[in-house]
């Protein structure tokens, strides 16, 4: 295996302040975005709001966010070396922060 960089930017905050960050994470080939995630929040930037319940083997589809502009999940979505990956919140959904959205239905929020 080779360690390679890959480059992620995550949209960070809430609705009322909305920023981007970039973070250069290195990983092996195979690597998913979910690990990118998690090494960041490990090793870079521990406020970094992400959702996920694979590694619990709790509830599946926790970690769908916007990849690229395109709906998928962050653990089977590799990750690319050379080019800026863009990773934003589901949308039409209301954010919390960072990356997690509400996906409770509306009836269940009472």
């Amino acid at each position: 295996m080779t360690q390679q960089t890959a480059r992620l930017r995550i949209r960070r905050g809430t609705a009322d302040e909305l920023r981007y960050d970039e973070f250069t994470v290195p990983f092996d080939d195979g690597a998913s975005v979910l690990d990118a995630l998690l090494w960041i929040r490990t090793r870079r930037d521990p406020s970094l709001a992400i959702r996920y319940s694979c590694i619990s083997a709790n509830v599946c589809k926790e970690c769908v966010i916007a990849i690229d502009g395109v709906v998928d999940y962050a653990c089977t979505t590799r990750l690319r070396a050379g080019a800026v990956m863009t990773l934003e919140p589901l949308p039409g959904k209301p954010v919390l922060r960072d990356l997690v959205t509400e996906t409770r239905p509306p009836r269940e929020r009472l």
